[in-house]
């Protein structure tokens, strides 16, 4: 493949025609469902291939930071969804961001609330952040008398317009089988119930917001949702294939890493690629091991991978330590690039984001 003989260093290779077919998946299945779909840009981060989405018929996306919010931007994009608790020290950027698209704000205390009213100059849509069971930001059904607060002062806010609530089920990503990421979902499903029970009569239109990759992509049923924000799955992972959110041929993206040892001793073959390649999220295996990545094979048209192949089982810093047998060892030249799936793809992503090739 002639683009492999230009990586020189680590480089993250992305299948346009896999990512896609992902794209028109998930849009097939938000219009079948009547949901607005505002995919989670943070996965990919590059202006080539959010414009994809487009051809899908999708025009609004999530951003996780003013800035992410600021470069898609600049290519078009003019309705975004900043899916972080609003920092009050970027109000002068929220304000500019503003002014220049329609831009939705994630809020749960009332210094943000403030910070809003006083900085921004245009109307700005606000949503009030759920836990659905992540534990990480947002209210819990057990809190509607701090959420209470929240709605009251918005509901007498000039500027700042009420949509509804936002959530994120990142537990999701703890299951291992689809018979957990149903019971994930169904507590989610009721946390969303509860909140559509005290405030469906007191918010006019209220909206619900949803996302994680994992549930969106194989659940049918979001009752009282009203929009699906996922965005690994125009990439997957390893990881999600352990959920078994994905099969090995929908994964969308690999790290390119070079060999450069050899120890045939252990079995072992050590490569450029480790912690600020690839992060440090790593799944178990069946032996109970720390795995960072699943090696593949490259093909004529990308790569092939296999849940028998072999695993990225230690990193340092720019060292990755790849087992595998004493035959595909004994195969492997000091220069070889391997295709490895990421543990965590949005990660990787990030970290070879000045380093990728798409194919």
């Amino acid at each position: 493949m002639s683009f492999l003989d230009q990586i020189i260093e680590p480089t993250f290779v992305v299948s346009e025609s896999i990512c896609r077919r992902n794209i028109e998946a998930m849009a097939d299945k938000a219009r079948r469902l009547g949901m607005n779909l505002r995919p989670h840009f943070k996965t990919h981060q590059l202006h080539e291939v959010g414009r994809w989405f487009r051809d899908y018929g999708i025009n609004t996306i999530t951003a996780s930071s003013v800035r992410m919010a600021e470069y898609f931007a600049q290519d078009g994009w003019d309705d975004i969804t900043v899916a972080f608790p609003v920092n009050i020290r970027e109000t002068d950027r929220i304000r500019a961001l503003s002014e220049r698209v329609k831009v939705n704000l994630l809020v749960e205390n009332r210094e943000g609330i403030a910070a809003l009213e006083k900085g921004l100059t245009r109307p700005a849509h606000i949503w009030i952040k759920m836990d659905c069971g992540t534990h990480r930001t947002g209210f819990t059904a057990d809190q509607f008398d701090q959420v209470d607060e929240l709605v009251e002062i918005l509901a007498k806010s000039p500027k700042l317009r009420f949509q509804g609530f936002l959530t994120h089920a990142g537990h999701s990503y703890k299951a291992r089988s689809r018979e957990e990421l149903a019971a994930v979902h169904a507590g989610t499903m009721d946390v969303i119930r509860k909140f559509r029970g005290r405030y469906d009569t007191l918010v006019p239109n209220l909206q619900m917001t949803y996302g994680d990759t994992p549930t969106c992509f194989t659940m049918d049923a979001f009752p009282g949702v009203t929009e699906l924000r996922p965005g690994n799955f125009i990439y997957f992972d390893w990881m999600q294939w352990q959920i078994s959110t994905c099969t090995p041929e929908e994964i969308g993206g690999v790290a390119a890493c070079p060999v450069v040892a050899k120890h045939p001793e252990r079995n072992i073959a050590i490569i450029y690629g480790g912690a600020v390649h690839f992060s440090k999220d790593f799944i178990e295996n069946d032996r109970g091991e720390r795995v960072f990545g699943k090696v593949g094979a490259w093909t004529e048209n990308g790569w092939t991978l296999s849940p028998d192949g072999p695993e990225l089982i230690a990193i340092s810093q720019e060292h990755g330590q790849v087992r595998t047998t004493p035959e595909a060892l004994a195969r492997m030249q000091i220069g070889d690039l391997l295709p490895i799936a990421p543990v965590h793809s949005c990660l990787t992503q990030d970290l070879l984001r000045g380093n990728t090739v798409i194919v």
